[in-house]
Order: structure tokens, then sequence, then C-alpha cells
């Protein structure tokens, strides 16, 4: 077989794992109705943040935007993951692993949680078992974490975590409402104790 540094197609890992309370999953097909109404639950506390919650998407295009994550997922481009309750059921949040370098095994984990579950403690079981995830499936090298610099909850589950804080990129983009920003980069890194 081939380097498969080379083909990221051919790694094989788990599509789910769990932690004590969370079911975490790769999207699949018909999964778009579950975060159409999550992201209506929650636009106005993910509107601040991401770009993308200008609008509220109507239920197609949020399945069209799970179906191209399940792609992206199998072509291991992107590796979007889905958090649920195991108890009920319950579509918590959206994370996964993103902007992958495969070659120096680093992931940025990204993060939004619903609304009404919002506050539980969640977010920080489900960030801390992608992280285990990252590191024993995939042998992350380098995992990092990035916020505006006000997303004060963010920051705290990234603190909370025992990831890093590396350093500040000051005015480096545009927030969602027009101003500028900085961004808060956060990382733990293989092989270094802090």
């Amino acid at each position: 077989m081939s380097d498969v540094t080379s083909a990221p197609i051919l790694r094989s890992f788990p599509e789910q794992f769990e932690s004590d309370r969370l079911l975490i999953r790769a999207p699949l097909w018909n999964d778009g109705i579950l975060v159409n109404e999550a992201v209506k639950e929650s636009i106005e506390e993910l509107r601040p943040w991401m770009p993308w919650a200008d609008k509220i998407p109507s239920e197609e295009e949020s399945e069209i935007n799970i179906r191209q994550s399940r792609l992206q997922f199998l072509e291991r481009t992107d590796l979007r993951l889905l958090i649920f309750l195991k108890q009920t059921g319950d579509l918590v949040s959206s994370s996964g692993l993103h902007r992958i370098n495969w070659v120096a095994r680093k992931f940025e984990i990204g993060y939004w949680i619903r609304t009404s579950l919002s506050g539980k403690g969640y977010m920080t079981e489900a960030v801390d078992a992608i992280t285990t995830f990252a590191i024993d499936e995939l042998q992350a090298n380098r995992i990092e974490i990035r916020c505006d610099s006000r997303n004060f909850r963010s920051e705290r589950i990234a603190q909370r975590l025992g990831f890093i804080l590396e350093g500040i990129l000051r005015n480096n983009d545009y927030a969602v409402d027009g101003s500028l920003r900085s961004t808060k980069i956060f990382s733990k890194v293989r092989g270094i104790e802090y």
C-alpha cells in the first residue's frame, strides 16, 4: 500500500466514540433537520461568532451542509462531528476537527452549542473527548482552539482543558459585526508538558 500520509482518504478510524454523557459521531444523511432545529434555537447566541449564522438556514440548506460534511469526513479533508446526549438522543452541538494538516498531524477544534443545553459542561466534555480521539486515533501532534478574543465562553473551555494560550493575533480579521477582531490561539502539543 502507498504511504497514507499522501492519501488521507486511506486512513481508517472510528466514526463515533463516547464520553460519559455524550455520543460523538460523524454526520449522516438526514441529520440536517436536527442541526437546523438547534441553529434556529441558538441563532442569537451564534450570530456574534459564526459568520454562517447571519441568517437562519432552511432545512434543505442544513441538509445540504450535512451531506457536504459527510463527504468531507469520508475524504478526510474535514472531520465534522455531531454531539448527542446518550440518554435522550438530543443534539447538543456541532464540533469537529478542522484545518487539518495530515503531514504534521495538526488539527483545529471548532465548536458551538445549542442554547438550551449550554452551561451544563457538555461542550467541555465533548472537546475533551475530541482531543483524546485526535491524540489516540489520529496521532495528533498539535491541536488548536482559536477564538475571537471577546468570546470568553470558548476561551474558558480551552483553559479548563489545559490548552495553553500561545498568542493573540491582534486585529487579524473582521468580526461578524464588521469590527476588527483579535484571535486567541490555544494549543496542546504532543510531548510537551505544561
